[in-house]
């Protein structure tokens, strides 16, 4: 059997579906929420193991893959972290079924040999520059966030986002000693619709895009 081309997936995907239906753009846009409040439903672990499967697959600079992800599961681990959040976070995040730390690994650049082959000297090109390291790990692991972000609303669960928790003792406390910078927190579920507020307003799409 002859092995597919790269293309010949393309295409085979695009044929299957050329573009999501306006049911999956209001899934993942127009009618997603962010959720300050979850129903007590667990999370199941295959759901976590499938938000980070379709992530990976996301562009980042280089195929450099610098988002980490630590899920915070058991009622001891949301302890450790209770005291490093923000007096406004504390209860919801206490409350949510899962709470996923976002990092960036500014160390990413070790796996470019197998993840960037074309590349000839990575090493070069960062372990002499950790700012250069360290800008282009955040670049990536935002860009890497927010496709987590949808590939969890893909899979049915609710997301709520967030800053407001004391970045350098998370690191401390959870990253084990690894070069990894704490970027956000993302509370996970099913989430409570009663706990919603008011949609706030967007720009206009001509206060955001020009056409030159």
């Amino acid at each position: 059997m002859t092995e597919e081309t790269p293309a010949a997936r393309i295409m085979a995907a695009r044929a299957a579906m050329a573009s999501l239906p306006p049911a999956g753009l209001d899934l993942l846009f127009r009618e997603a929420r962010t959720f300050n409040g979850f129903d007590p439903r667990p999370v199941e672990p295959e759901l976590l193991d499938a938000i980070i499967d379709l992530t990976r697959w996301g562009p980042t600079a280089m195929n450099g893959l610098p988002l980490r992800v630590s899920f915070l599961t058991s009622p001891e681990a949301k302890a450790r972290l209770e005291p490093l959040l923000s007096s406004g976070n504390r209860e919801k995040t206490m409350a949510a079924p899962v709470t996923a730390i976002l990092w960036a690994d500014l160390d990413f650049w070790r796996h470019l040999p197998r993840l960037a082959p074309h590349m000839t000297d990575p090493e070069a090109m960062f372990s002499g520059n950790p700012d250069l390291a360290t800008r282009t790990a955040r670049l990536s692991a935002g860009l890497q966030a927010g496709y987590f972000l949808l590939a969890a609303r893909a899979l049915g669960l609710d997301c709520g986002p967030m800053e407001g928790f004391r970045k350098a003792e998370t690191a401390v406390e959870f990253s084990a000693g690894r070069n990894w910078e704490a970027l956000l927190l993302v509370n996970l579920g099913h989430g409570d619709p009663a706990r919603l507020r008011p949609r706030a307003a967007r720009l206009d799409p001509a206060e955001i895009a020009e056409r030159l």
